[in-house]
C-alpha cells in the first residue's frame, strides 16, 4: 500500500504539472489564436511517468537492499595514542519492517560489517518502525555482528513508538519491548542518556548515548539529555552517539567540547540524485561528515528504510578508524 501511495502521489503530481504548463502555454499565446497541439505535451507526461515507475521499481526491487561502505579517518588530538587505528563501524536505521520476506539480504548486510572486523560497532537508532514485534524475526541474523568491544547502541524516533497502530499496548509498554529487544535478546549496550568507557592500557574512550532529542524540522520525540549522558566523562575523548542530527547544532556545536558526534535519521529522504537530496531542506546537516570550528558530525544514512525503496540514496555502512595527532 505505501508502495503504491508512493507511486501514485508524485505520478498525479507530474501529469498535473505537465497539464498546467499546457494550460499556461494556451492561455499566453491565445490573442494571437496560435494553435499548440496537445500531443507533445501528453507524451511528455507519459515519458516522466514511465521515468517515475522505472525508477521506483528499480529502487524497490534493487536500490534498497545494495549497501555500500564509507571509510573514512577520523583524525584529533584527543584520540589516545592507545586508540590510534581503532576501528568503529557505524550503522543506523535498520528499520525491520523493511526486511520483511528478506532475510537473505539483511543477513548479507550484517556479514558485511563483520567482515571489516571492527573494534566496535555503533548503532545509531530506529531499530523498529511501528511495532516491536518487527524485530522478532530477525533476532538471530542481528546476533551475527561481532566486534572486539561489542555493540553500542542508542533509541531513534521510531523507537519510541510515536506512530504505533497498537491501540491495546501503550507506548511506554512498546517501547520497554525494545529497550528489552536490544539490551537482553541482542546483547547489544544500550545507553539511555548515560555513558560507557572503553579502556586500552591506562588509556580511556568515552561513549556517550543521548536519548532521540529532535530539535528540527521533525521534532517529534525530545527525551535527550545530553548534560546526564556526559556526566563522569570531562577530560576524556568522547564520541556522541545520537539519532537526530539536528541535535549537533542545537546543543553539541560550540555549546560543549564533544569532538564528533555519530547519529543517523535522514536516510537523505531515500533519494539521491547526482549527489543532491531534498533531505537538505530539512536537514542542514543530512548525509556524509560535517565539520565546524574543530567539531564533527558523521551523518549515516541508514540501511532500511520507512518507505520500500532506495533511489540514488544507497544503504550506508560506515568504517570510521581514529588517527592521533602524535
Amino acid at each position: 500500500m505505501f508502495l503504491l501511495i508512493t507511486i501514485l502521489v508524485p505520478a498525479l503530481m507530474m501529469a498535473l504539472a505537465v497539464n498546467v504548463v499546457y494550460l499556461l502555454v494556451r492561455i499566453f499565446t491565445l490573442p494571437w489564436h496560435i494553435h499548440i497541439a496537445y500531443g507533445p505535451f501528453a507524451w511528455t507526461a507519459v515519458g516522466l511517468l514511465t521515468l517515475w515507475g522505472a525508477l521506483i521499481l528499480y529502487g524497490n526491487l534493487i536500490g534498497r537492499f545494495r549497501s555500500e561502505t564509507k571509510t573514512w579517518e577520523f583524525v584529533h588530538k584527543e584520540i589516545p595514542e592507545a586508540f590510534d587505528g581503532y576501528r568503529i563501524v557505524h550503522i543506523s536505521d535498520l528499520h525491520l519492517d523493511s526486511w520483511k520476506g528478506h532475510e537473505k539480504q539483511l543477513a548479507k548486510q550484517m556479514a558485511a560489517v563483520n567482515s571489516l572486523k571492527p573494534d566496535l560497532i555503533c548503532f545509531t537508532g530506529d531499530l523498529v518502525s511501528m511495532s516491536p514485534s518487527e524485530a522478532e524475526p530477525f533476532l538471530e541474523i542481528l546476533r551475527m555482528l561481532k566486534a572486539k568491544d561489542g555493540i553500542i547502541s542508542v533509541l531513534g524516533n521510531h523507537d519510541y513508538l510515536p506512530y504505533s497502530r497498537d491501540t491495546q499496548v501503550s507506548r511506554e509498554e512498546q517501547l520497554e519491548d525494545v529497550i528489552r529487544i536490544e539490551r537482553e535478546l541482542l546483547g547489544w549496550q544500550l545507553l539511555m542518556n548515560e555513558n560507557t568507557t572503553i579502556r586500552r592500557g591506562g588509556d580511556t574512550l568515552a561513549i556517550l548515548g543521548c536519548e532521540n532529542q529532535s530539535v528540527g524540522a521533525h521534532s517529534v520525540v525530545k527525551r535527550g539529555n545530553l548534560e546526564k549522558a556526559a556526566e563522569g566523562t570531562e577530560g576524556m575523548m568522547r564520541i556522541l552517539l545520537t539519532h537526530d542530527p539536528s541535535q549537533w547544532r542545537k546543543e553539541v556545536l560550540g555549546k560543549t567540547d564533544i569532538p564528533l558526534t555519530l547519529c543517523g535519521h535522514t536516510h537523505a529522504m531515500q533519494m539521491r540524485i547526482f549527489g543532491w537530496t531534498l533531505s537538505k531542506y530539512l536537514y542542514p546537516e543530512c548525509d556524509g561528515l560535517y565539520s565546524e570550528n574543530g567539531q564533527s558530525l558523521y551523518v549515516n544514512i541508514g540501511l532500511g528504510g520507512t518507505a520500500p525503496f532506495r533511489i540514488g540514496a544507497t544503504p550506508e555502512i560506515t568504517l570510521m578508524t581514529l588517527r592521533t595527532i602524535l
